[in-house]
């Protein structure tokens, strides 16, 4: 857990559009274990620990079914504590009959699947970060099959009781629409290093040596246009510097490659060269 709290930058918050809120909380409580921390008529803001929230719902006026071939949300991922955390969540998705498609990435064992709107979402938990393999500054991922049998050994049938207190955001994966301008744009602008790479189309990037915060890739296509503002997807995610030094930092890399800054008190509002929107916080 160190890789989600200072002296790193990470993915502290995810905001989503659905089409129907009532719908989405629906599953966001049911399936995944959220309670809900604030509610209005648009909007949902959800917690694991009762305090503090990783994942909001919004149904923007008139929303949009999930437009494809778009830049924004691959899938977001929820990290969770512990691997028996994982095996009695799959113990939960067998008795609910939630599809799950899964991989073991070498550095972690990950869990897939959608929400009703089609967002993605993954649940993951880490393998311990001295198994990780690091060359060049770049670590070792891959694509394997999860070891189903080995994994359920640590959890029970019944033993789901929702999300951990210590359930993070652990990190989000975006379309866009160039790599080399989205390379510099997140390196240059937000100080992120990237540690992974596959190819020409998709980029692993983090701080503090963690196997990624954020992925990015064009699988959409290069050259994707946005979705509109009103579709489903990715309203927004978060960012949390960890000092106002960092963060002023982060405005002045970010002016010096010509990016847009709008600043609120605490907070700055920026989009990516894709369009995705970012909040930037300390």
């Amino acid at each position: 857990m160190k890789f989600h709290q200072k002296p790193n930058t990470y993915v502290s918050h995810v905001k989503i559009n659905v089409q129907d809120l009532y719908r989405s909380i629906q599953f966001y409580q049911q399936t995944l274990g959220f309670d809900i921390l604030e509610k209005t008529d648009t909007q949902a803001i959800l917690t694991a620990d009762g305090n503090t929230s990783i994942l909001s719902l919004e149904q923007p006026k008139n929303a949009e079914p999930k437009q494809a071939r778009t830049t924004g949300l691959y899938h977001f991922a929820i990290l969770l504590p512990n691997r028996a955390d994982l095996a009695n969540f799959v113990f939960h998705c067998i008795e609910n009959n939630v599809r799950l498609g899964s991989s073991d990435h070498l550095v972690s064992e990950a869990l897939y699947f959608n929400d009703p709107d089609g967002n993605g979402i993954e649940v993951y938990i880490d393998k311990d970060p001295e198994t990780w393999t690091w060359q060049n500054d770049q670590v070792a991922m891959a694509v394997d099959p999860l070891d189903f049998e080995d994994l359920l050994k640590e959890g029970q049938q019944g033993a789901w009781q929702g999300l951990p207190a210590q359930t993070l955001m652990g990190h989000i994966h975006l379309h866009v629409a160039n790599m080399a301008e989205t390379k510099t744009f997140y390196e240059k602008g937000l100080g992120f290093e990237t540690v992974s790479r596959f190819g020409d189309q998709a980029l692993f990037i983090s701080t503090g040596k963690y196997h990624h915060h954020i992925g990015l890739n064009t699988w959409n296509g290069v050259g994707a246009p946005p979705p509109s503002e009103n579709s489903v997807g990715l309203a927004s995610y978060t960012l949390t510097y960890p000092s106002k030094q960092a963060l002023d930092e982060v405005v002045f890399n970010l002016t010096a490659i010509g990016v847009p800054v709008e600043q609120e008190q605490k907070q700055i509002i920026i989009k990516d060269p894709s369009k995705n929107n970012i909040i930037i916080t300390y």
